[in-house]
């Protein structure tokens, strides 16, 4: 159907509807591997126009908070009222607007006024935004990770940016046989059938590793740079410091979103445990990590 396009993200169907769907979707490249036919037979759990007429009142809402974009591609602002939530996006005199029901279900965002240049970047991190909102309050959220698929398993690592993500799990790609990259920047998390699974996303950052593909969540481990390599398990207290700040941080200041994200958390460290290492970037690191997690050598 043309102006209609259907996603399944992390097991959750998302709709892209509106006269400028397949425009901006077809620059959107990494969404491809997610599509699939659009059906009304199938439970939605969020539809989102593109190039609606949005009409954005600020003085109408509370302002919830701001917040930069990496690569100074301009800034956001993220505000509520009784009827529901905003998401404005705008740098370089461009402005982009996501305006959500209090369902967080159904998401309106006004495109013809963006420029080529910004369009892209910013539809990619609003959609992400719009996304997450309704995936959080169906008990799935995304985590700033990189993760390894490992004895068909998953392992998430942990970290600010320029902690060394993408290095360590590079080093596993290159060090521990059978290792391989599911993400590198926001897949999802979720309970199915009662355990706790982690899946591939259209957002990777800037490695290019889009996989619909999802495994069960086998370790979690936050990562800080050290002359040393060494790692040890956290106690319950100490992983939810280490895996809340990679949650989506701006919804903390909601406190519908807090509490269903805390709730996500809460399952994930009942099931996951956490471990902290700190560690050089080398291969020794690598496989420090995976004879803690996995206890043997013979790799995946």
């Amino acid at each position: 159907m043309t102006g209609v396009r259907d996603y399944i993200i992390a097991d959750r169907r998302v709709r892209i509807v509106g006269a400028l769907c397949d425009a901006v979707m077809s620059k959107l490249t990494p969404f491809d591997v997610f599509q699939v036919e659009p059906t009304i037979s199938e439970q939605l759990l969020i539809e989102i126009e593109l190039g609606a007429d949005v009409e954005f009142q600020p003085m109408a809402y509370r302002l919830l908070t701001k917040f930069a974009l990496e690569d100074d591609l301009g800034g956001c602002s993220f505000f509520s009222n009784a009827d529901g939530y905003a998401l404005v996006i705008e740098g370089n005199a461009t402005q982009m607007v996501f305006v959500c029901d209090s369902s967080m279900r159904s998401v309106k965002t006004n495109l013809a006024s963006i420029a080529e240049s910004a369009l892209i970047s910013y539809a990619r991190f609003g959609l992400w935004f719009v996304i997450n909102m309704a995936f959080v309050m169906d008990g799935c959220s995304a985590v700033h990770s990189s993760t390894i698929v490992c004895q068909d398993g998953a392992v998430m690592f942990l970290g600010e940016s320029g902690t060394g993500k993408s290095t360590h799990t590079r080093l596993w790609c290159e060090n521990i046989h059978g290792a391989t990259l599911l993400n590198d920047d926001s897949p999802f998390v979720a309970q199915r059938d009662g355990e706790i699974y982690v899946y591939g996303s259209p957002w990777s950052g800037k490695t290019p590793c889009y996989k619909n593909q999802a495994y069960p969540l086998r370790a979690i481990v936050r990562l800080s740079q050290a002359p040393y390599n060494a790692m040890k398990k956290l106690h319950k207290l100490q992983a939810i410091g280490a895996l809340l700040p990679s949650l989506p941080p701006a919804f903390v200041y909601d406190n519908v979103l807090e509490e269903a994200l805390l709730d996500v958390l809460s399952k994930v460290l009942h099931q996951v445990s956490v471990y902290h290492l700190e560690c050089l970037p080398d291969a020794a690191a690598a496989e420090l990590s995976y004879k803690m997690i996995f206890g043997n050598e013979n790799g995946c």
